[in-house]
């Protein structure tokens, strides 16, 4: 009897092992090489918004196949986002972590202090990308030599911009040593910046889509044509808007805040748009950002208060408050703050 339980835990035990494997393989996620020669896997998670459980989010999201974690200084998650990545257990070389320089300390002249901090809250001895989160005028230059100076100590491994337009390239790239690796934007279907994006390419960087499903406001998810394609190959709109960014050779970085659409979101190997579909999805464009102030061109340039988020059961998300700048005031000279739901 006893060795009849031993040779049936040993075949459980031989199933459950077979079955991980396979999952693990379903779900591998791809790579792109970077133009200094790193390997960064094309499909990520998120962080924005995500603070008090975002060790246990982050530690799941590594336990079902995610390698690329994204943060930010910004977000103020940083050392949870590093307690998950502690207790997932994972080898850290298998990992691809990314933070971004927050624009306070691009002002205040901490960047330095910023990322030493990043890399202890972190716990980690080198952070794989630091981007620029976005192009304050006047502290780009400097923020940028600083980047590079922890990139020769080996404090960081790559480095690139987010926000960034056209005419902020062309302005770093006159005088960048270490050219950018990265430039990480807003991209879904309604909004697919088609000529940044195509821009970027050009100059040998690669395009990384964040807000990738709309942030939950832009109703990209209930989008028609996008929900015929995705009875058609009996997936979600999201999971099909996913893989419309992966087919067009885009890094893109859904948000970890439900397990179980983090379940989802990696489960998008298994099928293929076709030319015609993406032709479709790529033409619902409407230069529609999910929130008016992301324009980088645009962007109220002094710290952004979040003073209360709740994030629905479902992808949309709902209750939000922010306190934002009141952009008429701005331009009048008169900073004032308004309460925007």
């Amino acid at each position: 009897m006893r060795n009849r339980l031993k040779i049936i835990f040993a075949i459980v035990l031989a199933l459950g092992t077979a079955i991980q494997t396979n999952a693990q393989k379903m779900n591998k996620v791809p790579t792109v090489k970077l133009n200094n020669g790193m390997e960064m896997p094309q499909l990520g998670v998120g962080t924005f918004l995500v603070k008090d459980d975002a060790a246990e989010r982050v530690c799941h999201a590594i336990k079902v196949g995610f390698r690329l974690i994204d943060t930010a200084q910004g977000y103020g998650n940083e050392k949870e986002v590093g307690e998950g990545i502690r207790r997932s257990g994972i080898d850290r070389r298998e990992l691809f972590i990314t933070t971004k320089v927050n624009t306070t300390e691009m002002r205040g002249g901490t960047v330095r202090q910023s990322l030493d901090k990043s890399l202890a809250d972190l716990g980690t001895d080198y952070i794989d990308l630091v981007l620029i989160h976005w192009p304050v005028k006047g502290h780009i230059k400097e923020t940028w030599q600083i980047l590079e100076e922890y990139v020769d100590k080996g404090k960081i491994r790559s480095i690139g911009v987010s926000n960034f337009n056209p005419h902020h390239l062309d302005e770093l790239l006159e005088y960048a040593r270490i050219r950018p690796v990265v430039n990480q934007i807003e991209i879904e279907p309604y909004m697919t910046q088609h000529d940044v994006v195509g821009y970027t390419f050009r100059k040998g960087i690669q395009v990384e889509a964040w807000g990738p499903l709309g942030q939950g406001v832009t109703g990209v998810l209930d989008d028609p044509a996008i929900g015929e394609i995705a009875a058609r190959h009996g997936k979600s709109a999201a999971q099909v808007i996913l893989r419309w960014h992966m087919q067009r050779g885009l890094v893109t970085i859904p948000r970890c805040d439900n397990d179980a659409y983090t379940d989802e979101n990696i489960r998008i190997f298994d099928f293929e748009l076709s030319p015609s579909e993406i032709e479709i999805i790529t033409g619902l464009n409407r230069n529609q950002r999910a929130y008016e102030q992301n324009d980088p061109d645009n962007f109220p340039w002094y710290p952004i208060n979040r003073i209360g988020v709740s994030v629905g059961g479902n992808r949309t998300m709902r209750h939000t408050h922010f306190l934002l700048p009141d952009l008429n005031n701005i331009r009048s000279g008169r900073p004032s703050i308004k309460v925007v739901k």
